[in-house]
């Protein structure tokens, strides 16, 4: 019993740790991504929306986090992005239309 109980703990700061990592990766890809089309990035922060198990390339099962932050293009509007986060690597970054200018 107290063996299930410290791996559940243990496990659990695995977790913990592991998603601050993501986190931090997903706020890096949104923030070079603003940067580069020229958008603000709103409240410098990102969310998570959804954490499930998938396959990845090699077909070993990995944590896929989704990540949702929103920007502007003018300074008076919020426009929603995505990006999506497996084993500590961005990628499937979307922006939500936006006017170029």
């Amino acid at each position: 019993m107290e063996w299930a109980l410290l791996f559940a703990v243990l496990a659990g700061g695995w977790l913990w740790s592991n998603s601050l990592r993501a986190r931090e990766v997903a706020l890096a890809s949104c923030r070079d991504a603003c940067q580069r089309a020229g958008l603000q990035l709103l409240d410098d922060t990102v969310s998570m929306a959804s954490l499930r198990p998938v396959r990845d390339a090699n077909g070993r099962v990995v944590l896929r986090r989704i990540y949702v932050f929103e920007f502007t293009d003018t300074g008076d509007n919020r426009r929603h992005g995505s990006v999506i986060v497996m084993r500590e690597a961005a990628s499937g970054l979307e922006l939500e239309p936006y006017r170029m200018q």
